[in-house]
């Protein structure tokens, strides 16, 4: 009980020193008052902190295809480093001091309390995603973010109050991202290359499959259509499994759900020693 109230403490703390960031989803309009409740706008339409420090701004509740097992194991994998140098060079990309970051579809947290570790804590978050099993266990994390659950299309922050809008792996709302980030502020996108996970990806589906190999060129050209000025880096490394369970790295990807793919045995799981991490870094500067 000490240490859910804790979080609800920590919760209220970061609305009252923050509340120029949120909005009413409901109204549009920002909100005005963060008290022991929650938060109220001038509407009164109220969203309330439940026990662990969370607010829910989805107006119906809404099933996320992640379920708890495969967020979990995410969760083991990437805390064991899967994406520490995706994130060291977004802690690099950032230019802002003290700034405002939005994770977009942050999942189970992981990281974004990494990001803001990695930039000295000089930074404060604010995670989101449809997912109330993922936000679950990002709030069980010691952290000092904030995650809510909140829908892509209608985001309950204030016009240009984030200046990072992150997005690791996470569908996109660019019209959404335009209104919240901050002039001078900047979009950064992360997403996989074709050889993301190539070994899983090999093991999964049989050569020839449909779903053996993958482009992100589409992705990549919405991007640049969206922001004809934005740049892009390659990010490329291997991971070592030697301290983490193969099985997770199984569970925590959707891989394994495409059409086509095959029953791995433990042994051949097991026999992976490494993993190819690669990926595009798209970033706009506003």
């Amino acid at each position: 009980m000490e240490d859910k109230m804790k979080k609800i403490e920590i919760a209220r703390q970061f609305l009252t020193d923050h509340l120029e960031l949120f909005r009413c989803p409901v109204c549009e309009q920002p909100f005005v008052t963060a008290d022991e409740q929650g938060l109220l706008c001038p509407n009164r339409h109220q969203f309330d902190l439940n026990k662990k420090g969370t607010l829910y701004f989805l107006a119906k509740k809404f099933s996320g295809e992640y379920d708890g097992e495969m967020l979990a194991a995410r969760q083991r994998i990437i805390q064991a480093g899967l994406f520490d140098g995706i994130l060291a060079k977004v802690a690099e990309t950032i230019t802002s001091s003290h700034a405002a970051i939005l994770d977009v579809g942050c999942g189970e947290g992981t990281p974004l309390n990494k990001l803001l570790k990695l930039r000295g804590n000089q930074d404060y978050g604010v995670g989101f995603d449809i997912s109330k099993p993922g936000i679950n266990l990002a709030n069980n994390q010691a952290t000092p973010s904030f995650f809510c659950v909140a829908d892509l299309a209608r985001l309950p922050f204030n016009d240009h109050s984030m200046d990072v809008v992150f997005d690791l792996f996470s569908p996109s709302a660019y019209g959404e991202f335009n209104r919240v980030v901050k002039p001078g502020g900047q979009l950064i996108k992360i997403i996989p290359n074709s050889d993301y996970l190539m070994e899983l990806r090999h093991l999964l589906y049989p050569e020839g499959s449909k779903n053996q190999s993958y482009s992100n060129k589409e992705v990549v050209d919405l991007f640049v259509k969206h922001y004809p000025n934005s740049t892009q880096q390659q990010i490329t490394y291997q991971f070592d499994l030697s301290q983490v369970a193969n099985q997770d790295l199984l569970i925590m990807t959707p891989l394994h759900w495409g059409q086509g793919s095959q029953p791995v045995t433990a042994e051949k799981l097991n026999s992976l020693s490494q993993i190819t991490v690669s990926v595009t870094m798209l970033v706009q500067r506003f």
